[in-house]
């Protein structure tokens, strides 16, 4: 039974697409303040804060490349195996 995953450990690329979502969501948080001000008639905020919404960007992209870490280690668990 050592060949079987344990459902407790981590596979490749776990740890970016949880960083990835973390990032993503806070982007999306940012988002929602930025926003706010504009909805509510408010003053808004400075420009520069808009560029807090560009974490939901990277966030979707570190997350992505997690992935396909995460598949590039199947395929090379799966030609092991094969051989």
């Amino acid at each position: 039974m050592r060949d079987k995953t344990q459902t407790n450990s981590a596979a490749p690329g776990d740890r970016l697409i949880r960083a990835g979502a973390i990032v993503f969501f806070l982007g999306a948080l940012a988002t929602l303040v930025t926003l706010a001000p504009l909805l509510l008639g408010t003053t808004p905020f400075p420009a520069y804060m808009f560029g807090l919404s560009m974490l939901m960007g990277v966030g979707f992209l570190i997350a992505g490349a997690g992935v396909l870490r995460s598949i590039a280690a199947g395929r090379r668990r799966a030609r092991a195996a094969a051989s």
